[in-house]
């Protein structure tokens, strides 16, 4: 979030708009592609199988705009569309009763405005409003067979981000974001399907973390430049997901604990229209193995990204990235699996 040199500082450091100049527009789309398999071992007490490939593909798409009203002030708008989770377990396999099937969609419209405060030092943020979709499925034990329940429910939530930029000089700049938590809560159906199938109303919350990160950018020539990043993730708030209905309430423990982000990466412009981009990120565990679950298989996170930028004119430019995640083994340890 120093780095500051397109639309999409916008969404990322709203404070770095005011290194934009006039109007300038950013579209992105991408395709993730997950593999999540589960390995049984001999304590996992219920039969099935594996539970095959969990993963797939999602979409994510985003739009980011600058406006300059003054070379003081700036704003901007984006929107962004994120799958947060997509995970499909094989209905057979051995944590069913766990989860079978989890989908969280997210769309965020986040308007920002940025002011200049002198040669060194911006401010920036807006408010962010999120729609949320989720809906989760997993195995009931019944008698004879398995019986289905299934949560679906969606939400319209609120928060915000603020950031800073200082310019210490014409080739290093630092970035400093704060992200407020959000809390989506899910009113929706809860369905039970098998003998005396039952539908009743949800109330199911979730929280995502608050954040602080702070960035670093210095060019050592025209050429090469260096990035980094410190981030602290507020993810101890996530203590339990609440699901409530009519006939009562049930509090399903997490016991996540606080993460910690370290990035590094390096930009290189062989010629003045091409920038070469390459980086990588370490994040710690959120979740120790007794309390980790396989609707969240959560583990330490490294990802190594590539890119590449082509400026075919002053205002006009296009490019492209690939990043390969490791989230790592996930190991679960709990009395289901």
């Amino acid at each position: 979030n120093a780095v500051a040199e397109d639309a999409s500082t916008s969404f990322h450091n709203a404070a770095g708009m005011t290194r934009i100049k006039g109007e300038e527009f950013m579209g992105t789309g991408g395709l993730l592609y997950a593999t999540v398999k589960f390995d049984p071992d001999a304590d996992t007490p219920i039969s099935g199988g594996n539970g095959g490939n969990a993963g797939g593909p999602a979409p994510i798409i985003g739009g980011f705009y600058v406006h300059s009203l003054s070379d003081k002030w700036k704003l901007g708008a984006n929107l962004i569309t994120i799958t947060g989770a997509v995970l499909d377990y094989d209905d057979d396999w051995t944590g069913r009763y766990l989860n079978t099937e989890v989908t969280l969609l997210t769309m965020t419209f986040y308007p920002s405005v940025a002011y200049r405060v002198n040669n060194w030092l911006s401010l920036g943020g807006g408010p962010q409003i999120m729609y949320a979709d989720l809906e989760m499925k997993a195995k009931v034990p019944l008698p004879n067979n398995d019986g289905k329940v299934k949560i679906d429910g969606d939400d319209v939530a609120f928060g915000f981000s603020l950031g800073a930029l200082f310019e210490v000089s014409e080739r290093t700049r630092f970035g400093l974001v704060y992200q407020s938590e959000i809390e989506p809560d899910f009113d929706g159906d809860v369905k039970v399907s098998g003998p005396g199938t039952k539908k009743a109303g949800t109330d199911t919350k979730i929280t995502l973390a608050q954040f602080i990160r702070v960035s670093g950018y210095h060019e050592l020539n025209d050429r090469w430049a260096l990035l980094g990043t410190v981030g602290w993730e507020d993810w101890s708030a996530f203590k339990d997901v609440n699901i409530s209905t009519g006939q009562g309430s049930k509090k399903i423990p997490r016991n996540w604990h606080d993460t910690w982000k370290f990035a590094a990466g390096v930009h290189f412009r062989p010629v003045d229209k091409w920038l070469l981009q390459l980086g990588v990120s370490y994040d710690t565990s959120p979740v120790d193995s007794d309390d980790r679950t396989p609707d969240m298989p959560m583990d330490r996170q490294i990802r190594y990204a590539t890119g590449v930028q082509y400026k075919w004119r002053d205002r006009l430019s296009t490019g492209a990235q690939f990043v390969y995640a490791d989230y790592g083994k996930a190991k679960i340890d709990n009395d289901l699996l």
